[in-house]
């Protein structure tokens, strides 16, 4: 099993894939900053690639999202009886769970943008 490190930067890698992909570009086309998203796209052509694999970029984001809140919020999750690491596992238990609600309200902003608002 990897480290909590290593699932925490790779979820904000992901929900950020999809912010950078699909949300900001909509947002800012939608207020009629269109040339402020080619300078974006020119200056950074891997955004084409993210958007062109939004559906992927959005169901693996998803999936690790719901891995990370399981894995937070799990009823045999523990912390150890020694009360330097009981008391730095509560602190860290605090901020996954901060971290998971704002990777979760991003990843749905996102998910909004990309598949609710071109709908519309």
């Amino acid at each position: 099993m990897r480290k909590p490190r290593f699932w925490s930067w790779l979820l904000l890698f992901t929900t950020s894939g999809t912010l950078l992909c699909c949300a900001i570009p909509i947002a800012l086309v939608s207020l009629g900053l269109g040339a402020t998203v080619a300078t974006m796209v020119s200056s950074a052509p891997w955004i084409i690639t993210l958007s062109q694999y939004k559906d992927w970029m959005f169901l693996l984001s998803g999936l690790l999202i719901g891995l990370s809140a399981w894995s937070v919020y799990r009823s045999a999750r523990n912390c150890p009886s020694d009360p330097k690491l009981a008391t730095a596992c509560q602190r860290a238990d605090v901020w996954n769970r901060r971290f998971i609600w704002v990777a979760g309200y991003l990843w749905t902003a996102g998910f909004l943008a990309a598949y609710a608002l071109p709908s519309m």
